[in-house]
């Protein structure tokens, strides 16, 4: 039973691996194809023209093409479209194996397996929600709330397979006080708010509203409208009342997305400096500061280079690596709380991050409180 139970979890392990690996791809690929602008290469879903692939549709597609030639419709935007599609399916058909491998592991009492079935369940009701934001994507002509939903959807499903994977590979995790977890928990938070900024700023075009850096239009408040900017039920370019968009609310947009990034950026960097300066956490700080420092300078090369495709696609991805090394550094830091009375000397190996501090003790791993209330060699 247990050599059977073993097989499973295996194999459970190797799936998700390779469908974290494959989400990554399909999150590059969608950013490219909404940034190539072949987001309606094929006007209806899940076909295209109602058949499997392009070249079943190709007498369609030239003839869509040839009667608007600057339209969204073109063979090359078509193949674009539908390989985004059939790599999304086949993500698809394998968190429905991984589902029905977690299944098996039902009852199982070992870390991973005991949360398998429902953290795959979980998974699946995302993938499924992502799929009918794909749909909506078409079919309501790229409206900028179904676009950034989409988008959004498929970090959701990046950061919850790389926490699976995380926690299917038993890596370890060090208790930590409330206050060191609420930090790192409220900088993923700040991330996934940033990264819906950034997304409201490429699904409404608003990427080069701002075309000089630091400032905008050679000032450091430009004339804005954020009032119509963030007004989220609307057709693209348009405003609620169906007026054309301003470009002072283009402006708004994009000058938000730039103060998000300058005030998350600033929090994580402090965040990764915390955790940079302990042995035993430096590498997740190194990976930190890299990450966003890397992320900032593609930022700022989208602008002064007027948003070549290949960096609008690379701040994607960094976007998705941060995110990624995010749930990392949350995976690898729980909450724990000692039994009462139970004091504890410090040892050498002590996992501290600043604001808080924690160290094996017979065996458990147990949280020291904050730094400025710790007395020399007691808890």
């Amino acid at each position: 039973m247990k050599a059977a139970a073993g097989g499973v979890m295996k194999a459970y392990r190797r799936c998700v691996f390779v469908a974290l690996a494959l989400t990554l791809i399909v999150v590059v690929a969608g950013a490219y194809v909404r940034l190539s602008d072949a987001g309606l290469g094929c006007p209806d879903w899940p076909g295209c023209y109602g058949q499997l692939s392009p070249h079943h549709a190709a007498d369609d597609i030239l003839a869509a093409h040839a009667a608007d030639p600057y339209g969204p419709v073109s063979l090359a935007k078509a193949w674009k479209e539908m390989i985004h599609r059939y790599l999304a399916g086949g993500l698809g058909l394998l968190l429905i194996a991984i589902a029905v491998l977690a299944w098996r592991l039902r009852g199982e009492r070992e870390g991973a397996a005991r949360s398998a079935p429902v953290a795959a369940l979980l998974l699946l009701a995302v993938v499924v929600l992502q799929g009918l934001l794909g749909k909506w994507t078409v079919t309501l002509l790229l409206k900028p709330a179904i676009v950034t939903a989409h988008l959004l959807g498929g970090m959701a499903v990046l950061g919850l397979l790389a926490w699976i994977a995380l926690r299917a590979s038993g890596v370890r995790r060090v208790a930590a006080a409330p206050a060191t977890v609420a930090a790192l928990r409220l900088g993923l938070l700040l991330l996934v708010g940033q990264i819906a900024l950034g997304g409201w700023t490429s699904t409404n075009y608003a990427a080069l509203a701002c075309p000089d850096f630091p400032t905008c239009h050679g000032s450091l408040w430009p004339e804005t409208d954020y009032r119509n900017a963030f007004h989220v039920v609307r057709e693209l370019g348009m405003t609620a009342d169906g007026e054309p968009l301003s470009f002072a609310a283009l402006t708004a947009i994009h000058w938000m997305h730039r103060i998000g990034a300058a005030l998350v950026g600033g929090f994580l960097l402090v965040v990764g400096w915390r955790l940079s300066r302990q042995s035993s956490s430096a590498l997740m700080g190194a990976a930190l500061i890299g990450g966003v420092l890397l992320q900032v300078t593609i930022g700022i090369a989208n602008v002064l280079f007027s948003l070549p495709l290949g960096l609008a696609v690379a701040h994607n991805a960094g976007a998705a690596l941060l995110l990624g090394i995010l749930v990392w550094i949350n995976h690898g830091f729980c909450l724990r709380t000692a039994p009462a009375g139970l004091r504890f000397r410090a040892r050498p190996g002590l996992v501290r991050i600043g604001w808080s501090a924690a160290a094996h003790s017979h065996g458990q791993v147990l949280p020291f409180r904050p730094t400025a209330m710790r007395k020399r060699g007691h808890a």
